[in-house]
């Protein structure tokens, strides 16, 4: 089956990514629909995954200043551990090393998924927290 991850350019593709995390973190994590539509999307640059046609993950991000905020990374159960995640975040990482306003991606990792925003080479920076009832680290990585 074909994989393509690629950076959202229409309605469509934006309500895909808006119907898997709504299916991840909502209807799977329990994230309040307030805690997961925060009202910054139309701000923010979405990629989508799709294997055989169907979307199976997604993410977003925020650029502020000189900072890429990556966030709502979510990717279907059924395709966890298939290197899914990490593929994304490189073509993630891809895009933000073109953009020399860019000095440093920061992201807000749920526990669980710590391991692959390291291995990608992002830092934990500052405590654990909670957000949306999950434990949360801040993690940050240089461009």
């Amino acid at each position: 089956m074909t994989e393509i991850i690629r950076f959202v350019t229409d309605e469509d593709d934006l309500s895909a990514c808006l119907a898997l995390r709504h299916e991840v973190f909502v209807r799977e994590q329990g994230v309040s629909p307030a805690d997961e539509l925060d009202g910054m999307d139309a701000e923010c640059l979405h990629i989508l995954a799709r294997i055989g046609g169907q979307p199976v993950g997604a993410a977003r991000i925020l650029i502020r200043d000189e900072v890429a905020k990556i966030g709502r990374v979510c990717v279907l159960p059924a395709m966890r551990g298939s290197g899914l995640g990490g593929r994304m975040l490189d073509v993630m990482l891809a895009e933000l090393a073109e953009m020399p306003q860019v000095r440093r991606a920061r992201l807000g990792s749920q526990i669980a998924a710590i391991t692959l925003y390291a291995r990608a080479g992002f830092q934990p920076v500052g405590p654990r927290y909670m957000e949306a009832g999950l434990e949360h680290q801040d993690m940050e990585l240089s461009l």
